[in-house]
């Protein structure tokens, strides 16, 4: 059979106007009003180093956001497309059905084993971190069901929590509009409010308000009934809810609650793991043992699809020694060529020892960044800041902190301005949110910060000619 020759397989050359209409007429954007963005045209991006992108106007942008939380090494490293062209070369895919496996499945599992907390030496592979949550929910029933305590069913989620899109990771999540489409959330799934000080506990001091938002689950539990509660999900700082960091005193609390009552605690690390906070994974900076840790993104740092469920001891004894057949999994479970690359990526962030970087360095030169926007810039309220991930609250009021009317969209506008002047910063309702490469160094964190001023003035300047201060 003849091969195609590489140069065929290239993307052809096309004008913005025409990437736009072809995106238009046939590509779904996730999280998109489709009908809104068809009439916009969407940014085309073409390519990508470091920690910019051009896109295909040539203009440079620094991404702030690493993609979607995930190009932790930054763009361009040649290890990982090394590892990806090898593994492809000798073995493309094979699955992980059938009593088989690969080599590269079988030493990511053995490095994961090594880098993650010492109560995980197992880990069930997925291809993203919403089929690591489905995983969960699955597994957790099934411990329980093993055990004999079949009527441990319910997960305990949080509102404005976020464990993805599919049925069973946006149940899980707390999103309202996630939840208003599709009959969601599914049944077994309870919530309970989140430990953001800034919006729902200013009358209390932060270290009383993460035990009183720590107690909520434990109310929730007494409600429900513990013998019918399988387990309590949380990402150790919510990411796509605002960067909303909790008070110090909250995950040992929820960590006291869990053992008391003998519910199962679920760390989804999808955004916070392999090196994000400055530690290997964000439980282990906030603080808490965890049963179960999701994971994807930061894995590979989104060079190709992969994700997973590590499994602790107490759950993996159950389910190896007395549980049989776990009718669960997926076609790309350990696909080798995503594994090849988490292994590169994995070896990469040790090489560079970039989780040290961001707990000794960068991390606290942004936070202290932050704290001096918080400070000095007349539109942010609150900083917030863990490792290489960070949250501006804009405030219409910096007094009073009093905040902007939801429909004003101020953050949108934020956004606009960022996207226009080179810089991909998130809106979440009002905040701004960030959380550049691991890569980032320290000049290009004080770029950032300028990019930032400007666009904070410059939003400045719209609500004051709107007459919205």
């Amino acid at each position: 059979m003849s091969q195609i020759h590489p140069q065929a397989a290239l993307i052809e050359r096309r004008s913005t106007g025409e990437w736009q209409r072809a995106d238009a007429a046939h590509f779904l954007h996730p999280f998109t009003d489709f009908k809104g963005l068809a009439a916009k045209g969407s940014r085309i991006i073409e390519r990508a180093d470091n920690i910019y992108l051009w896109d295909s106007e040539g203009h440079k942008i620094l991404d702030a956001m690493s993609g979607l939380w995930c190009v932790n090494v930054g763009y361009g490293q040649q290890s990982l497309i090394d590892a990806a062209a090898r593994q492809m070369k000798e073995l493309p895919f094979y699955n992980a059905f059938f009593q088989t496996a690969t080599p590269p499945a079988i030493e990511l599992a053995e490095l994961l084993a090594e880098v993650t907390p010492p109560q995980f030496q197992h880990v069930f592979f997925t291809g993203s971190g919403s089929e690591g949550n489905d995983t969960v929910l699955r597994m957790v029933r099934r411990y329980w069901d093993i055990l004999g305590q079949p009527r441990r069913q319910t997960v305990i989620g949080r509102i404005n929590g976020y464990h993805g899109s599919t049925m069973a990771g946006a149940s899980l999540g707390g999103m309202s509009g996630m939840h208003a489409q599709g009959g969601l959330p599914i049944p077994g799934i309870a919530h309970i409010e989140q430990p953001h000080w800034f919006a729902l506990g200013r009358e209390q001091s932060r270290e009383d308000f993460g035990l009183s938002a720590a107690r909520w689950l434990e109310a929730k539990l007494l409600e429900l009934g513990p013998e019918n509660v399988a387990a309590f999900i949380g990402e150790p700082v919510q990411g796509a809810g605002g960067v909303i960091v909790p008070p110090a005193s909250y995950w040992p609390e929820i960590q006291r609650i869990c053992d008391q009552y003998g519910v199962l605690l679920v760390s989804d690390e999808v955004i916070c793991g392999f090196g994000r906070t400055g530690a290997w994974f964000g439980c282990e900076t906030q603080g808490f043992k965890p049963d179960l840790m999701t994971f994807a993104k930061g894995v590979t740092s989104g060079y190709i699809p992969l994700g997973g469920v590590m499994v602790g001891e107490r759950i993996a004894r159950v389910l190896i020694d007395q549980g049989g057949e776990f009718e669960h999994g997926f076609t790309y479970s350990g696909h080798p060529t995503a594994c090849a690359v988490a292994v590169a990526n994995i070896r990469l962030l040790r090489q560079l020892h970039l989780v040290k970087h961001v707990q000794a360095s960068t991390g606290p030169y942004l936070a202290a960044q932050f704290a001096k926007l918080a400070e000095q810039h007349p539109l942010v309220g609150e900083a917030q800041s863990c490792g290489l991930m960070g949250a501006l609250q804009l405030v219409r009021n910096k007094t009073t902190l009093q905040t902007f009317a939801p429909e004003l969209g101020v953050g949108m506008l934020c956004r606009a301005h960022c996207f226009g002047n080179g810089l991909i910063m998130r809106a979440v309702g009002d905040r701004m949110i960030v959380a550049p490469p691991l890569v980032t160094t320290l000049a290009q964190i004080d770029e950032m910060l300028g990019l930032i001023r400007r666009c904070l003035d410059l939003t400045l300047d719209d609500v004051s000619r709107r007459g919205w201060l």
